[in-house]
């Protein structure tokens, strides 16, 4: 289908790995070949050979690895709704999976925040050089349902790093937010009908933020049950999703987890998006939590660092 990706290997044990390294020295990301919420490898990501060579000593092997060649840090995805045999755009999207501001520390779980842009034209591309190349299998294997690609931008164009069957984990609540009739889209789209997406006048922007909780991202540290104090009245455009959280006999929100809840701000532009996000996330207070602060600082617009 003529679309760029980086090499990618998959080994079954250590010596495998080291050998894979060793006849192609470049940094690999390394994953597990099957990923899950209880994979024994999450996403490693490595931007040197000896970053590469001292991680392979150490990860668990039981289910293999998977080694995908570092592409760079200009990373952005694109949300499609393929469904009657044709391709629906929705959103570009951004991700700030790194667990610290200025994109530092480990790859958590799941993101710390995410942009979405309403896109249904593909500003970028990313559409048009790897999805819609793979229309033709879409249609033969009769694929239908949300389809997710994420990409790092290259001289050359966008190099495709994963594809995912999903509207994204930060993304989701943003784009059926986005639109006037989400129930009406995925409906349609489980009955592999032709769509027709309506979009909310004012809201071209999405911006998560989530609230990590005490020891996050290093998720093997354990925490009492926190109080959580909502110290003003949420914004009435404003989405608060409650991860790991629930209310005590007194009716009092505690944190239950590591990931306490997701704020969520829509605007015109980007800027008012993330204003108003963060303008709500610090009207959450709990002991040990934090936010990142620089969402849209890097990484946007799409094909930025």
């Amino acid at each position: 289908y003529k679309i760029s990706f980086p090499k990618s290997f998959v080994a079954s044990n250590r010596l495998e790995a080291e050998a894979i390294l060793k006849k192609h020295p470049h940094p690999f990301v390394i994953k597990n070949p099957l990923c899950s919420p209880t994979s024994p490898v999450h996403t490693i990501l490595c931007e040197s050979v000896a970053d590469t060579r001292s991680w392979l000593r150490h990860v668990n092997y039981a289910e293999g690895v998977f080694l995908q060649e570092f592409a760079g840090r200009a990373e952005a995805g694109h949300i499609a709704l393929i469904s009657g045999g044709e391709i629906y755009s929705l959103v570009t999207n951004q991700e700030y999976k790194r667990a610290f501001n200025g994109n530092l520390g480990i790859v958590a779980g799941a993101p710390l925040g995410g942009l979405v842009e309403r896109d249904p034209d593909d500003k970028y591309g990313l559409a048009r050089e790897l999805i819609h190349p793979l229309l033709p299998w879409l249609r033969a294997v009769k694929f239908n349902g949300p389809l997710q690609v994420t990409a790092v931008k290259r001289r050359s164009g966008w190099c495709v790093i994963e594809y995912n069957i999903r509207i994204g984990v930060t993304s989701g609540a943003m784009i059926l937010r986005l639109l006037e009739n989400p129930l009406e889209t995925l409906l349609a789209t489980t009955r592999n009908k032709k769509l027709s997406p309506r979009w909310r006048a004012g809201r071209n922007f999405g911006c998560s933020l989530t609230l990590a909780g005490y020891g996050y991202p290093f998720t093997q540290v354990k925490a009492p049950p926190l109080p959580v104090d909502i110290t003003k009245p949420f914004d009435k455009d404003c989405d608060v999703w409650w991860n790991e959280a629930e209310r005590d006999a007194a009716g009092q929100f505690i944190a239950t987890g590591h990931r306490i809840a997701d704020v969520i701000g829509f605007g015109v532009d980007v800027k008012a998006a993330i204003a108003k996000a963060y303008a709500n996330i610090r009207r959450l207070r709990s002991p040990g939590s934090y936010y990142r602060t620089d969402v849209g600082e890097s990484l946007w617009p799409p094909g930025n660092e």
